[in-house]
């Protein structure tokens, strides 16, 4: 058997986020498909993780295994050519069968993009606040989301997930011109929880005491408590890491 890992990047401007589902159009299904009329066949195609609709990725990773060896020039040619041109795949690469893109995955990665400058370009991929930020406030605020936490606050209510601690590794500000970017990585993230963090983040700027606010939150283990989360065209899946 062949295993084959895909690195992906879409704008998911038009779909219900990566997963299959019913009455929905999702990347993973269009991906799917068009492995399917290149290939005659059926494949189970495995994402390292979700993202929700609207959320976009310049680096998801998902997985098949196939019976049979592929030329993968060729394969990441033709899958290229079929898939709509809000979908890329960027590489392609043969793997150990025992691997798995989500049960495998130690870190992951997202950014958040902010902008102060009315822009037709910005628009889709970024949310405009007309509002000069101090990165080093930001970056303060920031480090209390570092650490082994539970992050129950800050992710929308999911029955099928009884464990809500994760570990972040990383969470800073940057600023490149007219654009305000968020990177936080982590060994994983519930339903909801980057935009939610964003979004308190924001409100926490404008408070006296932002640290405090953010720390009570955390202590509340309800999602009420948090700020509304930020807009999903602004957020990225970055990078995965094995």
């Amino acid at each position: 058997m062949f295993n084959y890992k895909l690195t992906i990047q879409y704008d998911g401007t038009n779909y219900a986020g990566w997963q299959i589902q019913k009455n929905a159009f999702s990347v993973q299904e269009v991906i799917t498909k068009s492995i399917k009329q290149i290939l005659q066949e059926e494949v189970n195609l495995i994402g390292s993780g979700r993202t929700d609709s609207g959320v976009h990725a310049l680096g998801q990773v998902a997985n098949f295994i196939l019976n049979r060896e592929l030329d993968l020039y060729k394969f990441k040619y033709s899958l290229n050519s079929v898939l709509p041109n809000d979908i890329s795949i960027t590489e392609i690469d043969s793997v150990d069968e025992s691997f798995h893109s989500r049960f495998d995955a130690k870190k992951r990665s997202y950014i958040y993009l902010i902008t102060n400058q009315k822009s037709p370009f910005y628009n889709s991929y970024s949310f405009h606040l007309n509002t000069d930020f101090e990165i080093a406030k930001l970056n303060e605020l920031a480090s209390v989301f570092i650490g082994k936490k539970d992050f129950t606050s800050f992710s929308k209510n999911n029955p099928d997930v009884e464990n809500k601690v994760c570990e972040v590794f990383e969470a800073r500000w940057r600023k490149q011109k007219n654009l305000f970017i968020f990177y936080i990585e982590a060994n994983r993230f519930l339903y909801g929880m980057v935009r939610a963090i964003v979004g308190s983040l924001l409100k926490s700027y404008e408070k006296e005491n932002g640290k405090k606010y953010l720390e009570e939150i955390f202590n509340f283990k309800s999602r009420s408590e948090a700020a509304d989360a930020v807009p999903a065209k602004g957020l990225f899946l970055y990078k995965v890491k094995y």
